[in-house]
């Protein structure tokens, strides 16, 4: 299993230009994305089980599926 440290950076620096934070508790993680200027938040997803992110791989498709979602309602509210 990656450290936690070592998970969350790696979702964190995947949603650039926009900012991340990646916290975990008992082992679930919260990421919220959210707009560096504005504070807005674009993506807030809870309950995230680290059970299964053992590997960089494992969190790379995890950030492209939240980036899919992420896009999807941006189109959603565009309109």
């Amino acid at each position: 299993m990656l450290p936690i440290s070592v998970l969350c950076n790696i979702v964190e620096s995947g949603f650039a230009p926009l900012s991340c934070e990646c916290t975990e508790s008992l082992g679930l993680l919260r990421i919220e994305v959210y707009d560096p200027v504005t504070r807005r938040v674009e993506l807030l997803v809870s309950g995230v089980s680290t059970a299964e992110l053992t590997s960089v791989r494992a969190v790379s498709d995890l950030v492209g599926e939240l980036r899919t979602k992420l896009k999807a309602g941006r189109r959603i509210f565009a309109g």
